[in-house]
């Protein structure tokens, strides 16, 4: 769906993007992430047209944006991080304006315009002037340009900036919904917004690309220990000793008592070591029942860290 090789952007002397490459499969929802002036504005500038890049080819749904960027640009949503709406025109007409921008048959605008209000919740609002908005209402005028035309792809930098809590669930739930019928890629500096909906990530330090996985599969190849939490109904010394132990821990201690006697613990291990058999063993034999028992990975935010110091290290 979209193809990015060898893409290269060239300020001068300063390269901003340094031969990145990476594809977005049909259907897919991908987290772009990046420390401020990374390269993550300049890639998707480049991707929907706004910019060229001195180097490479982006191709979305089998278009070069070069050689042929209308038929690019017809299959793109773009939501950039400071919405481009017209504050001294009402919801309802700057929909209309951008429709007819993007070409939309005329005898289907209007059903899209009130499909699409009613899809992000501004239905309610068509007859104010954008301006009179609140910072969260005009990034959701913001998205529904974004959507006008029925675009194949979305492109989202940031796109629950100023939104309240309750808004920021709605529209992770809205781009998940999206996910099903359009390819998107969303830049957040909200890890978490990015755990939440995105299959796969991109991080991009300092203009090349640092990693790219899913969450899973980078925390696993990042990590260097095993962590789960256990809850177990026992004595918390002698469960301690127990676990203590096992072949492999390195590391155990209690995080919550949750009623007399029945304790939840962090237990750390060698990465390569499954303590969990061994530790369901050892409590059966000793009559400590085991209540629960999950895995803790690092979380988006620490692959983040690890991964954009460690570059920085290594530069260093």
């Amino acid at each position: 769906m979209i193809e990015i090789s060898n893409l290269t952007k060239r300020y001068g002397q300063i390269k901003a993007v340094n031969n990145i490459s990476f594809r977005v499969e049909k259907g897919e929802i991908l987290g772009f992430l990046g420390p401020n002036g990374a390269g993550k504005s300049t890639t998707m500038n480049i991707i929907t047209g706004y910019i060229p890049a001195s180097e490479g080819t982006v191709k979305v749904c089998g278009y070069d944006i070069l050689e042929e960027p209308k038929e690019v640009k017809k299959r793109i949503g773009f939501l950039p991080e400071q919405p481009p709406v017209y504050l001294d025109m009402t919801v309802k007409d700057y929909l209309s304006f951008v429709s007819d921008l993007k070409q939309v048959d005329k005898a289907k605008k209007w059903s899209q315009i009130n499909d699409i209000m009613e899809l992000v919740k501004i239905g309610d609002h068509r007859n104010r002037l954008i301006k009179n908005l609140s910072k969260g209402y005009r990034q959701r005028v913001g998205l529904a340009q974004a959507l006008i035309g029925n675009p194949e792809v979305l492109i989202l930098d940031e796109p629950t900036v100023g939104l309240d809590p309750k808004q920021i669930i709605e529209i992770r739930r809205l781009i998940k919904a999206l996910g099903k019928e359009h390819t998107i890629i969303l830049s957040s500096h909200i890890l978490p917004e990015v755990s939440a909906v995105c299959e796969r990530v991109v991080i991009i330090n300092k203009g090349e690309i640092a990693a790219i996985d899913t969450p899973d599969n980078l925390s696993k190849g990042l990590g260097t220990i095993s962590k789960i939490s256990v809850t177990i109904a026992g004595p918390k010394n002698s469960v301690l000793n127990y676990i203590r132990e096992i072949y492999g821990v390195k590391y155990v201690e209690p995080s919550v008592e949750k009623e007399k006697d029945v304790i939840s613990y962090v237990v750390e291990s060698d990465k390569d070591i499954d303590i969990r058999r061994p530790l369901f063993f050892a409590m059966a034999k000793a009559g400590y029942p085991i209540l629960e028992l999950k895995s803790l990975s690092m979380s988006l935010e620490e692959i983040f860290l690890q991964v954009v110091t460690s570059e920085n290290k290594e530069v260093g």
